[in-house]
């Protein structure tokens, strides 16, 4: 039996970006994200939403994808045809992402860097997730934390904010060997 697939939209703090909730997994535990179509090759799903005029970025993870549009547009407009979109593509079962290879570049061994990426994970990811984006650990050097903000965090006017204000300290507060955190541009 064919489940019936449902999608709903969520605004995002990010004028720009739209969360489309869907009741079935799309990539588990991982995310990506596409800023423009020369990026989005291994996902037939960005590929397909790139087609549309008004699709400026995609970012996919989880249950949701967060579509950045193009200023010319307003989402009344859109959020219809996307709902629709999504649910076609995913009732007929199409590729979202081609699997990609695995990450070796991890830096597990350090204790500080184990800390930190477990703080993001607990307390940082759920929170950007509900917003329709993502946050990645990229490294941490002589006390500065580098990370990068995806999906509707990525150009939000509020990232910053909340990259300062909140990550920032919280890090500082429970690892005593940061003293800054900065976003990584995308």
């Amino acid at each position: 039996m064919e489940k019936l697939i449902e999608i709903y939209a969520e605004a995002t703090p990010n004028p720009e970006s739209m969360k489309y909730v869907a009741n079935k997994m799309l990539l588990a535990n991982d995310s990506a994200d596409y800023r423009d179509v020369k990026t989005a090759e291994d996902s037939p799903l960005a590929l397909a939403l790139f087609d549309l005029p008004f699709v400026k970025g995609v970012f996919i993870m989880n249950n949701f994808v967060s579509i950045t549009k193009n200023n010319d547009y307003e989402w009344f407009d859109l959020n219809n045809d996307l709902r629709d979109f999504l649910k076609e593509w995913l009732e007929a079962d199409k590729p979202i992402v081609e699997k990609k290879a695995p990450d070796l570049s991890d830096e597990e061994g350090d204790i500080i860097v184990k800390k930190i990426k477990q703080l993001l994970e607990d307390h940082v990811k759920p929170a950007v997730e509900m917003d329709g984006g993502a946050i990645d650990f990229k490294s941490f050097d002589e006390g500065v934390v580098t990370v990068q903000m995806k999906g509707s965090c990525s150009g939000c006017p509020s990232s910053t904010m909340t990259l300062k204000s909140g990550i920032e300290n919280l890090l500082k507060r429970m690892v005593p060997e940061v003293v800054a955190v900065e976003a990584e541009a995308v």
